[in-house]
């Protein structure tokens, strides 16, 4: 397929069939700007169409001063007019009483196809979105500088209602020395990749109080003489963070910073007992997500239907949580407060502005971003919803919030009679709420991905990266492949048809097989296909393209492979193994004893980290 247009002519053609329009002039339309303005109009102004179309929904009416940058007629933009027609009054503007769901479905799916395709911004947008970093953190420290010491007090009050239990267990923990560190599958700011990780050479002196390098980073004492080959760092050489920006949408990049490895390292330790102490109060549970965002979207749903919910969005949600907000957080808890504050890279890196002192706590990056973030909003939002009820919060009052309130990142749901001084709460601490991408007013709701209109679905599907031109863009062939079966499924068999055709041109091999099969192939609720039988098992095969990627070769041997392996074993069992606390290797569990090892790759200790290269390797193999 040469041009992205053709697939959007496709999708609008079946889009207008199952409407009942036509789409000819839409399909002119945009084929005349896409010849103008190239991808910029797929990916930037049609969003934008899509997003004002979604605030119309919120509002009741399509308002003038939304839809910039297309020609309008009468009370409706001209674009897309045969759906509008059934979704507002063409005269006035005003949502009709029964919306038709398929057109409010098909304008969506127009609009925002392309939105966040991952491509490489220009460089001036890099540069903008460098710059707005650092405007950021001035506006992160003017916030904190505006609030007035009874918000503080509120603020701690109120946090540490919620989160008492919570923080007093991690304070223990830190105390006790009982976290269990772990280190992630990513890059690091000291470069450290893979097994390198495990055999550190530098530490942080703002860690050995109470993440000391031979309780952290040796297997057992009896390594000792390994101390001599560390440099222990002083606040002032300490490795600062390093930002930088990953394909987000073609408008702007997201900025994200990639942590030091021993910072990194002990927030998993701080991250992984906040998690487990947060998941054991059923109330927190309730309110807080960090792995599922299906309990966000069924609220979400719910909110669509009934109008007792609301969804807000917030912007630079991560960056505009201070370290002044963590700080009076856990103001009460010692042990914690300084667990949090030694893990926290306190500079970073920005392209064209050098190294900057941080007043955020963490950025996207940092282990510790999303469970702190998460529970600073959560704090807020009491703080307003107190205000709403003007009373005193008290934990019984919390529990009835119970299925009316929950963040996952910076999408939350809040009852909407709240709304109004949850806002005001979340700003008065300097955090920011994206009106355009926030509902509560009309039958529109939007949370993780999935968005709603009366209860109806209407989450749309997304092309996520540029069109395969040979089977050596595996990522492009894999990413095509899931679109297909997505449109699939929700109902665009022609496009279908017609995308197998492209694809089939792209890899020779293309089977029906189930979601659950590992080879690449296509779905259908007609079941998978059968090319012979598998001679000793007598199963169905096909054959297809499976997805090979093999970690590059890092090995690991020395003190760093047993810390490797017994980091594994506490991991899975949750409690430091006798011989981390221990000088002798004698009394490390037997793996009968254990109840069997990890699940890890067999090679972990000759091969570790991202794969470098992903290949489609042809084989015979099930179709479900």
């Amino acid at each position: 397929m040469k041009s992205p247009m053709l697939l959007w002519k496709w999708v609008a053609e079946e889009s207008a069939a199952l409407c009942c329009t036509c789409a000819t002039r839409d399909v002119n339309y945009v084929t005349r700007r896409f010849e103008h303005e190239g991808m910029s109009f797929l990916t930037i102004s049609l969003p934008s169409f899509g997003k004002d179309f979604e605030k119309s929904l919120d509002l009741r009416k399509a308002d003038r001063n939304l839809f910039q940058g297309f020609p309008w007629q009468a009370g409706l933009p001209r674009f897309l007019g045969g759906f509008l027609d059934l979704v507002f009054d063409r005269r006035s503007g005003v949502l009709l009483n029964t919306p038709s769901i398929d057109a409010i479905f098909s304008i969506r799916q127009l609009t925002l196809m392309f939105g966040k395709i991952l491509l490489p911004c220009s460089d001036a947008r890099e540069k903008k979105a460098m710059d707005d970093y650092i405007e950021c953190e001035k506006d992160v420290r003017v916030s904190d500088s505006n609030i007035s010491d009874q918000q503080w007090s509120d603020f701690t009050r109120i946090g540490n209602l919620l989160f008492r239990d919570v923080f007093q267990r991690v304070d223990r923990e830190i105390y006790d020395n009982e976290l269990i560190p772990k280190h992630g599958p990513g890059a690091t700011a000291d470069r450290l990749r893979g097994n390198a990780k495990f055999s550190q050479q530098t530490w942080p002196r703002r860690l050995e109080t109470l993440f000391p390098f031979g309780e952290f980073a040796l297997p057992n004492w009896k390594y000792f003489d390994e101390m001599s080959k560390v440099d222990i760092l002083e606040p002032r050489d300490e490795v600062p963070a390093r930002v930088i920006s990953v394909p987000k949408t073609l408008k702007t990049p997201r900025i994200i910073a990639i942590e030091p490895t021993a910072m990194q390292y002990s927030q998993q330790a701080l991250a992984r007992s906040i998690l487990e102490s947060l998941r054991d109060k059923d109330y927190l549970d309730s309110m807080l997500g960090f792995r599922d965002q299906t309990p966000n979207q069924r609220m979400a749903q719910i909110g669509s239907r009934e109008g007792n919910l609301a969804t807000l969005d917030l912007s630079e949600a991560s960056d505009r949580v201070s370290n002044e907000h963590v700080r009076h957080l856990v103001a009460l808890f010692p042990h914690l407060h300084a667990g949090l504050d030694a893990t926290r890279s306190r500079k970073a890196h920005v392209d064209g502005h050098g190294v900057v002192r941080l007043a955020k706590y963490a950025s996207m990056g940092s282990a510790l971003c999303f469970p702190m973030e998460a529970m600073v909003f959560l704090t807020m939002i009491f703080v307003g919803i107190e205000r709403a009820l003007n009373t005193s919060l008290s934990r019984k009052l919390i529990y009835q919030f119970m299925g009316l309130v929950r963040v996952y990142g910076d999408d939350i749901i809040v009852p909407v009679e709240c709304v109004p001084h949850v806002i005001d709460s979340l700003e008065s601490f300097g955090i920011r709420v994206n009106t355009g991408k926030s509902f509560w007013n009309g039958k529109f709701r939007e949370s993780c991905g999935k968005e709603y209109y009366d209860g109806h679905d209407v989450s749309i599907v997304r092309v996520r990266r540029e069109l395969p031109s040979s089977r050596e863009r595996v990522a492009e062939v894999i990413s095509l492949v899931s679109f297909r079966n997505q449109l699939y499924e929700h109902g665009f068999w022609r496009t279908c048809e017609a995308l197998d055709e492209v694809i089939r041109k792209v890899i020779k091999h293309y089977p029906v097989v189930s979601p659950t099969s590992p080879v690449v192939g296509r779905h259908s609720f007609l079941g998978y296909s059968v090319e012979r039988m598998d001679s000793n098992t007598h199963s169905p095969l096909v054959r297809g393209y499976v997805v090979s990627a093999k970690p590059p070769e890092d090995p690991l041997d020395g003190y760093g492979a047993l810390l490797k392996c017994l980091l594994m074993l506490e991991q899975k069992y949750g409690s430091k193994t006798p011989s981390r606390d221990a000088a002798g290797l004698s009394e490390l569990p037997t793996i009968d004893e254990v109840g069997g090892l990890p699940a890890v790759n067999a090679e972990h200790l000759e091969r570790a980290g991202r794969p470098q290269s992903v290949a489609l390797k042809l084989r015979w193999e099930s179709p479900f």
